[in-house]
């Protein structure tokens, strides 16, 4: 398959793209370690004030 003189803009355009993708999947998946931890603590301190 040829792209003809917009291969460097295609192949930047799926890269910058599959670099957005893969950053927003990284801070999703930190994000919901974080809130799970955070609800964790939360239950400990309404267990202990019980």
């Amino acid at each position: 398959m040829a792209f003809g003189p917009y291969t460097a803009f295609i192949a930047g355009a799926f890269g910058f793209t599959a670099l957005v993708l893969g950053a927003l999947i990284l801070n999703g998946w930190r994000d919901g370690r974080a809130q799970l931890r955070a609800l964790a603590e939360l239950q400990d301190e309404r267990s202990s004030n019980r």
